[in-house]
């Protein structure tokens, strides 16, 4: 707030809060998934309100975004509750597993305009990849959590080095850490940033995946990039709370 910006730092900005459409390939949640998504999607709102944002390195992003070049956004599944204000590009397609909570998500990130292709690397994964390649073939940006959506935690599955074999387009990891945050008891120790905190959002080098690459290295190589990336926000946001406290 008035303290300059690194040549790389970009100030936050809102995503279009484009009106909440059902999300593709879901089977009828019921209205109290519905509510339950609705009232998620104004918590997000809020806390988003109450927290600044920094983006450290997002310059490439967004000259891809302004241009229409398509890629894949990819970040650690504890990281998910901000992540829509990272992207602001015109389209963007979210691969959310067919669970009960995968209903809750998929139906909770339609109300922030994002797409979300029903599948995992555990239950309907064919299934999710194949919708995902149709909606990069439309036009859409991917998103993936790719040690989602139950772990091992921050370990890269396959589907991720997949889609990015198959379409060509390059990787984009993400990272956040907020300089106040509740670490949740679940399988990925859930961040949840906690007002007045300040947000780090860290993206690091971007990396594409050829067909006759081998997989396991494209995913070891994914995974030191989203590593790295959260260390360096973990950083900044050590920095911020040190200097507020």
């Amino acid at each position: 707030m008035g303290r300059p910006r690194a040549p790389d730092e970009t100030p936050a900005q809102t995503p279009d809060e484009t009106p909440a459409r059902a999300p593709e390939g879901t089977e009828a949640g019921g209205w109290k998934v519905a509510a339950i998504a609705g009232l998620a999607a104004v918590v997000i709102r809020l806390l988003r309100a109450g927290v600044r944002l920094r983006h450290h390195g997002d310059s490439g992003m967004r000259r891809r975004e302004a241009a229409g070049e398509r890629f894949i956004l990819a970040f650690w599944h504890r990281h998910l509750l901000l992540m829509p204000y990272a992207y602001r590009g015109s389209g963007i397609s979210v691969l959310v597993s067919r669970s009960r909570d995968g209903e809750l998500i998929a139906r909770t990130v339609a109300h922030f305009g994002i797409d979300a292709s029903r599948g995992s690397s555990s239950r309907g994964g064919a299934t999710g990849l194949k919708t995902l390649l149709r909606k990069a073939e439309a036009g859409f940006d991917l998103a993936f959590t790719p040690d989602g959506p139950r772990g091992p935690r921050a370990e890269v599955q396959p589907g991720v080095i997949l889609a990015a074999a198959m379409t060509g387009l390059p990787i984009q990891p993400v990272a956040l850490a907020a300089s106040r945050a509740k670490l949740l008891r679940s399988w990925d120790r859930f961040v949840v940033p906690l007002p007045p905190a300040t947000v780090h959002f860290v993206y690091g080098e971007p990396m594409t995946v050829g067909r006759r690459d081998d997989p396991g290295e494209a995913a070891a190589a994914l995974k030191s990039r989203l590593d790295e990336a959260e260390a360096r926000a973990e950083a900044l946001a050590a920095g911020q709370a040190a200097a507020a406290g």
